[in-house]
């Protein structure tokens, strides 16, 4: 398996976590999802140590 990718699209960050797109902009709109940056162009990133540390906080609870 190849590296993994430092910044995650949503469509990325979707498929890793087996989630529909609209999940995702669900719990970005209840303020659940993990960190993201927007780029200049208007596109949202994920990074992965966002993704790691979010997914973490889940684990705990």
């Amino acid at each position: 398996m190849g590296t993994k990718r430092r910044h995650l699209t949503i469509a990325q960050l979707c498929e890793e976590l087996a989630i529909a797109r609209s999940t995702f902009y669900e719990w970005r709109a209840k303020g659940r999802a993990p960190r993201c940056i927007k780029l200049p162009n208007g596109q949202i990133r994920i990074l992965r140590i966002d993704l790691e540390s979010w997914l973490n906080t889940w684990e705990a609870a």
